[in-house]
């Protein structure tokens, strides 16, 4: 009979399609998660560290051990059944984006609290933008100036880049609009005037244009 396929998840995939670069060490697996894929699929530490041994233990990696000095370390390297693995995975639809954030959570309750509580949470959402634009922008310099992390994965990181820049960039530019809006509110949030042009823009959002 037919061995059933291990049950794995998107944080496995993610370690399996680092491994398929190279191998690394298990602190140098969190550290790619931490530098590439953070943005968009952050994960504790304590999960990246016990996943590379579920992979051995499912066939999907190897793990040998080497020394540097008296100190020993753990080399994961990817099997032919974890690339094959991968591929089946990467043929498969995945799930549809879905967004988690606590300040816009704050947002959404805002009229509980006081306007400066939001002109705060909103001040802090364009201090992440700006900073998450300055990583982008250092990180196109660097690819520039030919010095990125694995250069012939330049066109993988191009696509991932512009996304995640234009992210950043939409949320500042939504920030900062959104502070300039509540600033001119009255101190009692429930008070505070509709934008009825800001529900006509969004109802035009994605429409086809009537000929």
């Amino acid at each position: 009979m037919a061995r059933p396929e291990p049950e794995l998840t998107t944080t496995s995939y993610a370690l399996l399609g680092l491994l398929a670069l190279k191998p690394w060490t298990t602190y140098e697996l969190a550290q790619q998660m931490d530098r590439g894929l953070s943005s968009f699929w952050p994960r504790a530490r304590s999960n990246l560290y016990a996943e590379p041994k579920r992979l051995v233990a499912l066939g999907l990696a190897k793990a040998t051990t080497q020394h540097v000095g008296r100190r020993p370390r753990t080399i994961y390297t990817i099997t032919a059944a974890g690339r094959r693995s991968l591929a089946t995975w990467l043929k498969t639809p995945g799930r549809a984006p879905s967004l988690e954030w606590e300040q816009l959570v704050q947002v959404f309750f805002a009229d509980a609290g006081t306007k400066t509580d939001l002109l705060a949470t909103l001040r802090e959402i364009a201090a992440w933008s700006e900073q998450q634009n300055r990583f982008h922008r250092q990180r196109a310099r660097a690819y520039l100036d030919g010095e990125g992390p694995f250069p012939e994965r330049r066109a993988i990181q191009a696509l991932i880049g512009a996304f995640l820049s234009d992210f950043a960039a939409m949320v500042g530019t939504w920030a900062t609009r959104a502070i300039t809006d509540v600033a001119a509110w009255p101190d009692e949030i429930g008070g505070a005037p509709a934008d009825i042009e800001i529900f006509r823009r969004i109802a035009e959002h994605g429409s086809v244009p009537q000929k």
